[in-house]
């Protein structure tokens, strides 16, 4: 008569199901690796973008006030007295040609921060993408 007890190889429930969750959070914590990761890519861009378009404010900001500082120069300019020496580079011309310069560089600069910006979005779309697609699988699994 024999007492050998019949043994599987198959692991148990409790087994498996601790395996599943294990990958469960083994794949979390990877989305959020990804996630940092990506995250952290599109705040240096957004900073890269950002500091582009504020140089480009801030010479359009002193362009106006050049435009401003032409303007009074040129009225001062119009209303002087007949006989008075026309003849040189009026100051208004020179504020106006320093305004156009500025105007001309924050323009350029805004454009780039711009473009710069629009070229990504600061939201962590692949890690969305791949969370979305790692539920779909297990859903499917079933």
């Amino acid at each position: 008569m024999s007492t050998q007890v019949p043994t599987t190889s198959e692991p148990g429930i409790g087994t498996l199901l601790r395996g599943i969750v294990n990958d469960i959070k083994d794949l979390f914590e990877q989305q959020m690796r990804f996630a940092r990761a990506e995250i952290k890519a599109d705040i240096r861009k957004s900073k890269e973008a950002l500091t582009l378009l504020a140089l480009g404010a801030g010479s359009a900001f002193v362009s106006v006030l050049f435009f401003g500082l032409m303007l009074v120069h040129l009225l001062h300019w119009l209303t002087a007295p007949p006989g008075t020496d026309r003849s040189s580079l009026p100051l208004w011309g020179c504020h106006a040609i320093v305004a156009g310069l500025f105007l001309v560089v924050g323009a350029g600069l805004f454009y780039s921060g711009r473009k710069m910006f629009d070229s990504f979005t600061p939201l962590p779309v692949e890690t969305v993408q791949t969370a979305k697609e790692n539920v779909e699988w297990i859903t499917n699994s079933k």
